[in-house]
């Protein structure tokens, strides 16, 4: 008896040790705590929401949450977008179609701010709330302004766009993503502190992106897309109105 009674006190300890190294080498083994629940204030992995592997950056809830009039029960029954790469390829993207001349941009422009504002390089918004492509524009600026109307006024849900660029809601970085997609200047959606380290720092030409780690907006020849701000649940997030950019990293797309 008192040699069994040996033989049981050290097998308990071997037995833990043994499922130690079990759970060590065999990380599937580990218990799985589930996705965390997006809509819970917590911070949260693309790995949780299905995103790619091997971004692994913390997706922090948007503290300017409350300002993107967030509408998740819109987006659960509501279309989801198109491939950004159809969008960027196709002319479908709200943008009128042909050549307009330069008479006839100063005309539109006139009707719709009574200016004749809106000079070479400089993105306008129609009535309709789309971005228009500024003249001389190269066409990747065209593909990413393509890209932000095709979800100008998709709903705001926080982690929205992040387990698949077709979404029907998307959060700030799953527009940001969306747009410069449709470019093919992102290949998977990454998060707004992502953004910090995206492309190349300092403001660029025609695409200039102001990242923290709860917010990301950017500018696209010089016309703001920012879920913050809006004007309603299904506002534009393309906005002609600056904003404070104190706090935010600014990077900007190689060449742009």
């Amino acid at each position: 008896m008192r040699r069994g009674g040996v033989l049981m006190r050290l097998a308990v300890p071997a037995f833990v040790l043994i499922t130690a190294l079990a759970l060590f080498a065999f990380p599937s083994a580990r218990k799985h705590r589930g996705p965390v629940n997006p809509g819970g204030g917590q911070v949260v992995s693309l790995n949780d929401l299905g995103g790619p592997p091997e971004d692994t950056s913390a997706h922090v809830r948007d503290p300017e949450e409350a300002l993107s009039h967030p509408d998740p029960a819109a987006a659960a029954n509501g279309p989801k977008a198109k491939s950004p790469k159809a969008v960027g390829a196709s002319s479908d993207d709200g943008i009128s179609p042909g050549a307009p001349s330069d008479a006839q941009v100063r005309r539109d422009l006139r009707e719709l701010y009574g200016s004749a504002s809106g000079a070479a390089g400089q993105t306008t918004l129609d009535k309709r709330g789309l971005a228009q492509v500024p003249l001389g524009a190269p066409d990747v600026v065209r593909q990413v302004i393509a890209g932000g109307n095709a979800i100008a006024d998709f709903p705001y849900v926080w982690g929205g766009g992040h387990g698949s660029f077709q979404d029907s809601g998307y959060d700030c970085s799953g527009s940001v993503s969306y747009a410069l997609a449709a470019a093919g200047l992102l290949d998977s959606p990454i998060t707004s502190g992502g953004f910090e380290r995206y492309g190349e720092p300092g403001r660029g030409k025609w695409i200039t992106i102001y990242a923290n780690g709860g917010h990301v907006f950017m500018y696209v020849g010089g016309l703001r897309f920012d879920t913050s701000g809006r004007s309603g649940p299904r506002g534009s997030r393309w906005q002609t109105a600056p904003r404070p950019t104190a706090g935010f990293v600014v990077r900007h797309p190689p060449g742009l």
